[in-house]
């Protein structure tokens, strides 16, 4: 507001500049600037939400005189006349330039501003043929009508263009960064949720066969199964929905090592052997032990599984199945791990081997 007030005095100082002194000639001054004045107050109130608007009533104000300019050149080689002003200048040329170049920034749409600057070539050629029509006045109205307004209705447009770019460039890395967050809590899901849910069903259908149970105990041993493949199941789905599979799924390690991971796996129910070879583990042999233990313990309830990490081979083999599967195939978790291996410069197998299955890591 303080800012229109401000425009507003400073325009209508420079169009009283412009016409008839208001103590020598106080009847040109109400009939000439005294309509300036309310065109200029009509359009500082209209100018900051429609540029255009203020633009066009600006237009009887323009630099139609023909009489000052921002240079004045010499073009006897082209024209009989010396002294040709180049982007002739009035004292409302500021604010019609920088109403022109809000024309560019804020107006979306291009046919108004198309119309609108359609109309001021007739309205300079009319000054031009007013006066005579020489053809020193014509390079002067073209001139200031590039200068006044085409220069800067295209730089505001450049601008408008540059913000539009910079805002969907802001949007399309906010989205990446939401659908990486994304990613990381599905693998995060998968990794923590899944791999107790199916040592959960693990626990369950040992109990289910333990010796020494009544009925009731054996049923809710087997309802406490179908309970966590249930969830598990609905975890995948859940997993799905979040997982993209163009991510590359920028994802954190749980704080367990192999060992860790491994000792409670066997605490619940599995019977494992780990192979260390004592070198240094690999950055991605948690990520492989866990997908492997938990696959196993999913889709091969009851067998053996056999572990073994180097610093260039993670494998994980487990034998046959001696329970039903406690879920469905088809899961997201070796697709995860395929790409981190990929990005690592690895190569995953995974496959049926014998009577059970084995997944292989192979780094660089």
């Amino acid at each position: 507001m303080v800012c229109d007030l401000l425009l507003w005095v400073l325009l209508c100082v420079s169009v009283s500049a412009m016409g008839p002194d208001p103590l020598a000639d106080p009847a040109g001054f109400g009939t000439v600037t005294a309509p300036r004045l309310a065109l200029a107050s009509v359009a500082v109130l209209v100018g900051r939400r429609w540029p255009l608007a203020a633009l066009v009533l600006l237009v009887p104000l323009g630099p139609w005189s023909f009489g000052e300019g921002l240079a004045t050149v010499d073009l006897r080689w082209l024209l009989p006349r010396t002294g040709v002003k180049i982007i002739p200048w009035v004292a409302a040329s500021p604010f019609i330039i920088w109403y022109s170049y809000l024309t560019g920034l804020r107006t979306a749409r291009v046919w108004p501003s198309a119309a609108a600057f359609a109309v001021l070539p007739g309205a300079g050629a009319a000054a031009v043929l007013a006066r005579g029509g020489d053809i020193a006045l014509w390079v002067s109205m073209v001139s200031g009508l590039l200068g006044t307004y085409a220069v800067p209705y295209t730089l505001g447009l450049v601008r408008r263009r540059l913000l539009q770019q910079r805002r969907q460039a802001r949007l399309s890395a906010e989205a990446q960064a939401r659908m990486r967050e994304r990613a990381r809590i599905a693998r995060e899901m998968h990794d923590s949720l899944g791999h107790d849910l199916a040592l959960i069903a693990v626990r369950a259908a040992g109990l289910e066969l333990a010796p020494g149970l009544g009925p009731a105990e054996v049923k809710a041993a087997g309802e406490l199964r179908v309970a966590a493949a249930d969830a598990t199941e609905r975890l995948r789905q859940i997993i799905g929905l979040l997982r993209e599979d163009a991510d590359e799924a920028p994802l954190s390690p749980a704080g367990e090592d192999v060992a860790d991971l491994v000792r409670r796996a066997r605490d619940s129910g599995m019977a494992i052997t780990l192979d260390l070879d004592g070198g240094p583990v690999p950055a991605l042999a948690r990520a492989v032990v866990q997908e492997g233990l938990t696959n196993a313990a999913k889709h091969a309830p009851g067998a053996a599984v056999a572990v073994s990490v180097s610093p260039r081979r993670v494998a994980v083999r487990n034998g046959a199945p001696r329970a039903r599967p406690v879920a469905r195939q088809g899961g997201l978790g070796l697709d995860g791990l395929r790409e981190r291996v990929r990005l690592a410069g690895g190569v995953l197998s995974a496959g049926p081997r014998g009577d059970g299955f084995e997944l292989t890591v192979e780094l660089p």
